[in-house]
């Protein structure tokens, strides 16, 4: 009881004051609009911010383009092109040619069962 006596004895001394009625207004106001609000200065600061995001990506996925759109333009002048990317992609080979396929990754040893072992 003694903390809500506290409160109600402190908003009886801002509403009689009137410098400190104003004070209040525009600290609760500026609070409002800088935070609370739906259209907030936190708001506007956030969006902007997915805004610059949105456009990086944007001008990541123009320069994939161009690069394709390049790409695409070799091939249909280069047929040596298409027959480069159908040996480096799909490892398509001629008839008198081997492929020999060698990888950098590192395999994870597991333990075969005797069904595993035994196929």
């Amino acid at each position: 009881m003694k903390f809500v006596e506290s409160i109600k004895k402190h908003l009886i001394l801002i509403w009689r004051s009137q410098a400190l009625k104003y004070i209040v207004v525009c600290v609760a106001g500026v609070l409002i609009v800088g935070f609370l609000d739906e259209n907030s200065l936190w708001s506007h600061m956030k969006n902007r911010q997915r805004i610059s995001e949105l456009m990086e990506e944007k001008d990541r996925y123009n320069a994939i383009f161009e690069r394709d759109k390049a790409q695409i333009r070799e091939l249909d002048r280069n047929p040596k092109a298409m027959e480069k990317i159908a040996r480096e992609r799909y490892f398509m080979k001629a008839d008198d040619e081997d492929i020999f396929v060698l990888s950098d990754d590192e395999r994870d040893s597991k333990i075969l069962t005797d069904n595993a072992a035994a196929q």
